[in-house]
């Protein structure tokens, strides 16, 4: 399977989860699975919400994916040695980081770079601080955020998404001699993705 044809068919997953339905794969459980090996033909690096499970959102099996979850999905040495092991061990050939709507590290991470404090502790700082860098540029220091649930809020925060996606993509592309080789020889797609957690929608960008 090609990278191409792997992201094909996490879209065609994507729109039966949308529309309500579950492949066969998606509804087998542990029982089915092969305990020698594993196979699985795409790399997810989600967040770790957990209205997020990429399973589900893309309607496979057990055993299918190889699923990395962080909060605020950034890429930090554990998850890109995860990738690595999976794309040469595996060699999946898709890798698909995964932002969604109503975050909670980017909120947090926002918020941070308004009110130019840090409110929670050091380790969930060691998030935010890697967010802040991606989406510094959408919002003023100092400055107010859009009221809470109104539209010009929404548009914010998914364009920080937005942007905290692609920065993670690009520091996968860019961050691992392995990945690198990988995806300049053909071998490896990286893409990025937000999922909306109302429509259950994942949209892929270019």
């Amino acid at each position: 399977m090609t990278g191409a044809e792997a992201l094909a068919r996490l879209k065609e997953g994507n729109a039966r989860f949308v529309a309500g339905y579950r492949s066969v794969a998606g509804l087998l459980g542990h029982t089915q699975l092969n305990m020698d090996n594993q196979a699985p033909f795409a790399i997810v690096l989600g967040c770790s919400d957990s209205r997020a499970p990429a399973e589900h959102v893309f309607d496979v099996g057990l055993g299918e994916l190889f699923v990395i979850r962080i909060a605020g999905n950034i890429v930090a040495p554990s998850g890109v040695g995860s990738v690595e092991f999976a794309a040469e061990r595996f060699h999946s050939k898709l890798v698909v980081v995964m932002g969604h709507s109503n975050c909670g590290a980017i909120a947090a991470s926002l918020e941070s770079i308004v009110d130019g404090a840090d409110h929670t502790s050091p380790n969930v700082m060691s998030i935010v601080s890697r967010v802040r860098p991606a989406i510094e540029s959408l919002v003023p220091a100092r400055a107010d955020l859009p009221p809470a649930g109104s539209a010009a809020h929404a548009a914010l925060h998914q364009r920080a998404v937005k942007a905290n996606v692609l920065a993670s993509v690009d520091q996968l592309r860019h961050g691992s001699e392995i990945i690198e080789r990988l995806a300049a020889s053909g071998e490896l797609l990286i893409v990025g993705a937000s999922l909306d957690l109302q429509s259950g929608r994942v949209d892929f960008f270019d």
